[in-house]
């Protein structure tokens, strides 16, 4: 059990005080601050800060000792990589528009860009490596997102209450197949359209939509959220694409899983973020990076409708479960209530990572012979081994070979404490 120092990760569209106020440093940051990377990703891995003072990358330290660290059951399906990837990100704007492909879409990709000698680095690869991008954001803050195809019915009603004159062909297109070919068909239609069409037509729908913004439509939210993009990204496709998605607002503690194939683009909040440690994106829009139409609608899914938010699973009074179809990754959160000092037993879920977002938390090593005492708390012996306390910020790398921790609140009658912890989903 070892506390760690991760990467931040600069990138433009991130907040100067999110992820400054969660590590107690001096706010505002110099610069934007995007994402908090927790994990043993080759391009930023996490690093050990070890009893002696010294430090190992965390991408090292599994080379090294992959069985020890990962345990069998991980080494055997994912050999000596970490298979997911914890963050804390923070959008004050939006990020590009995009899609994750499925395993075998990724494992194919990538099979072909090497037989076709495409650089790793290149600004045109799809997919530097073989593997799929699945991912679940949990919300610390509000945090405002686009994600998955909204009803195609739905969307027909949209797009006849914003009535925009150059869109009536495109309109009559999904109201004629209000389906995920009508779908596809529309999409493709926008994502191709050529510049001049787009610079055209994008004032008029604009127009349209402050209008409706003014009158309290049903669809203000929407309309406001392409009044937005246009103005950051006029004449992009991904502005269009943007009135197909559902526009989703997550609670703290509300969370949305992200399989292969949904389109979606964070507008802004903070939250934790668990995905598989991949680095292939497929993009749409909204970005100056490169976007490949034909790549991006093999992997795309046209299936429509709410996308699910996802509260989790209560395992007991404190321990929530976000549970997913993915087998890279589990997310759990950890919450103690005002007056709340029990303590909570993580069992052994092969490699850990634990984020403190709240408050301040002791972690115990913990022995057999597990019990409960009267109030709920767990009761029983933790050996010799070193106790850790984590403070907002702070994290922490369990091994698959470290024992059962104990986790319990510290400071004023365990309020505001929160814990999250990240896992493997299939071992």
């Amino acid at each position: 059990m070892e506390l760690l120092r991760n990467a931040v990760r600069p990138y433009a569209w991130g907040s100067r005080t999110a992820i400054a106020e969660l590590l107690g440093r001096p706010v505002p940051a110099p610069h934007p601050e995007a994402e908090l990377w927790m994990g043993a990703h080759p391009g930023d891995s996490s690093r050990l800060l070890c009893q002696d003072g010294s430090e190992i990358s965390l991408v090292r330290l599994l080379d090294a000792e992959p069985t020890h660290q990962l345990g069998r059951a991980c080494t055997d399906i994912w050999g000596n990589r970490l298979p997911y990837l914890m963050k804390v990100l923070a959008a004050d704007e939006p990020l590009s528009l995009q899609a994750h492909p499925s395993a075998e879409q990724a494992a194919d990709g990538f099979a072909r860009e090497e037989a076709d000698g495409v650089p790793r680095g290149a600004a045109d690869r799809n997919y530097p490596d073989p593997t799929a991008k699945p991912e679940l954001i949990c919300a610390l803050t509000e945090f405002h997102a686009l994600a998955g195809f909204r009803a195609a019915e739905t969307t027909v009603r949209l797009l006849h209450q914003l009535d925009v004159p150059s869109l009536r062909a495109h309109t009559r297109l999904l109201a004629d197949q209000p389906d995920r070919d009508g779908l596809r068909a529309l999409f493709t239609t926008w994502i191709t359209l050529p510049e001049d069409t787009l610079r055209a037509l994008m004032p008029d729908l604009l127009r349209a939509c402050a209008e409706h913004v003014r009158s309290g439509g049903e669809f203000t939210e929407e309309c406001r959220t392409v009044l937005e993009l246009g103005e950051d990204y006029p004449n992009d496709a991904g502005v269009l694409a943007s009135l197909l998605l559902n526009r989703i607002v997550l609670r703290p503690g509300e969370a949305i899983y992200l399989a292969p194939g949904n389109l979606h683009a964070y507008l802004r909040g903070t939250g934790v973020e668990i995905l598989a440690n991949s680095d292939n994106i497929l993009r749409c829009g909204l970005t100056p990076k490169h976007v490949d139409v034909a790549e991006l609608l093999r992997v795309l899914d046209f299936e429509n409708g709410e996308l699910r938010i996802l509260n989790g699973e209560r395992r007991d009074t404190n321990l929530t479960v976000y549970r997913t179809e993915a087998d890279e990754f589990e997310l759990s959160r950890v919450e103690w209530r005002h007056g709340d000092r029990s303590g909570v037993l993580l069992d052994s879920a092969g490699p850990q990572i634990l984020l403190c977002t709240e408050g301040k938390v002791r972690l115990s090593p913990y022995a057999a012979g597990v019990g409960t005492n009267g109030n709920g708390s767990h009761s029983g012996g933790s050996g010799n081994a070193r106790e850790l306390e984590l403070s907002r910020g702070d994290s922490v790398w369990l091994a698959a070979s470290d024992p059962c921790v104990l986790a319990q609140p510290l400071g004023e009658a365990g309020e505001g404490v929160q814990l999250f912890r990240a896992a493997p989903g299939a071992v």
